[in-house]
């Protein structure tokens, strides 16, 4: 089994920049499916946000090329996303995901909302 935590998430105004974090229960390093960011904002289907593999291959969606950067802390057993130059149209709640044994995990989410 894995949980999944993540935390980062607030208020920000257009232009600024938040870093997500997401710990797991169990050493990162060994879930061989990775791990990854998505969002959900209301009323919409959640969106593949970033993705890192066990090899460390970094994957984006469109939303986030040039603004995100995913990266991880094994020792910390924790998965980052850095976003920058923050929209309004990134407003949405945030979750971790991974994959492990033939269970899906995900966290609770973390809110982001970008406004003035």
């Amino acid at each position: 089994q894995v949980q999944l935590a993540e935390s980062g998430g607030g208020l920000v105004q257009p232009g600024g920049s938040l870093r997500l974090s997401c710990i797991g229960s169990r050493s990162i390093s060994s879930l061989d499916a990775g791990m990854t960011w998505y969002r959900q904002a209301p009323g919409k289907e959640r969106e593949l946000v970033a993705r890192m593999s066990l090899l460390g291959l970094m994957t984006y969606g469109d939303s986030g090329k040039g603004r995100f950067t995913i990266s991880r802390d094994n020792a910390k057993n924790t998965l980052y996303l850095q976003m920058n130059s923050l929209k309004p149209e990134d407003t949405a709640v945030y979750y971790c995901y991974t994959h492990y044994r033939g269970t899906n995990y995900w966290g609770q989410g973390t809110q982001v909302t970008v406004s003035l």
